[in-house]
């Protein structure tokens, strides 16, 4: 029998403060998070002394870090790359010392009005790069469909995974933000990346450019459907929550501990409904 899937979730999305995001997720029985702001600092800017205290802090309460959510891959394509890459070093670095093999990353901006095919070659060469220094870490880096990125939509998502053609890079499969640029995700987007989805961001979203974000199981994302879909083809990936049912902001959302509790129980909802097992 498969063991059960593991919610995870952005703490951030609780609050800056560690203990009410750990406190919150007890109380909602997940014992896993994805580290990406905390004490109103990006991870990737906390200073050796916080680092030391989040992760005593961490392995006193039971935690474990799902991924590293680094915001690399969030700048513009023209931009200048090599301090960026630099930054993946950094990130890649967390992810050793909290013992998680994912760092969540994107695939660039477009400018506006740019056909995002005259940009492939150049997202390549800094998609191999960063997979290079992944490698080298034994990281995976996990690729998200951001919207106005060149992969936001299913078709560009496959063609960077198959093209790089690495195990060291995987697919996040964001429903919402699927939806947002006007592509349903299940089947339609899960069709052309499965085999390579390795983590899920749970949120929902009503279909098209300007739909509300909501909880699993109260937009178009079809989320039970899809994770029930994943799972019969073998996925064990974690299941993380990002609900942005009060801010979704370019680098960070925000549900508040109330938003974020309806979140996690839209989800395991939606689970139980399919039938498929999580911790």
């Amino acid at each position: 029998m498969a063991d059960p899937l593991p919610i995870s979730g952005f703490a951030d999305e609780i609050a800056d403060d560690l203990d009410e995001q750990l406190s919150t997720l007890e109380s909602l029985d997940i014992s896993h998070l994805d580290l990406r702001g905390v004490w109103n600092e990006n991870a990737l800017d906390l200073s050796e002394d916080r680092l030391d205290d989040l992760e005593a802090t961490l392995d006193d309460r039971g935690f474990s870090v799902t991924s590293i959510g680094s915001p690399i891959g969030k700048i513009g394509i023209e931009d200048d790359f090599d301090p960026h890459l630099e930054r993946l070093e950094r990130a890649l670095e967390l992810a050793n010392r909290f013992e998680t093999d994912r760092v969540r990353v994107f695939s660039y901006y477009i400018p506006d009005g740019d056909d995002p095919a005259d940009h492939r070659e150049e997202v390549l060469r800094r998609t191999r790069a960063a997979v290079e220094k992944a490698e080298s870490a034994g990281v995976t880096l996990a690729l998200e469909n951001e919207k106005d990125i060149y992969g936001d939509t299913p078709g560009r998502m496959r063609d960077l995974l198959t093209t790089v053609d690495s195990p060291h890079l995987r697919a996040v499969f964001d429903p919402a933000n699927y939806l947002e640029i006007g592509a349903r995700p299940y089947p339609d987007a899960l069709l052309q990346v499965v085999e390579y989805v390795d983590q899920v961001h749970v949120k929902d979203a009503e279909f098209g450019e300007r739909g509300e974000i909501r909880p699993a199981g109260e937009g178009d994302g079809r989320i039970g459907e899809t994770v029930a879909a994943l799972r019969d083809r073998g996925f064990d990936g974690p299941l993380s929550l990002e609900p942005h049912l009060a801010f979704a902001g370019s680098a960070y959302g925000y549900s508040g501990p109330e938003g974020f509790e309806a979140a996690a129980e839209a989800l395991k909802d939606e689970l139980d409904e399919v039938g498929v097992e999580y911790e």
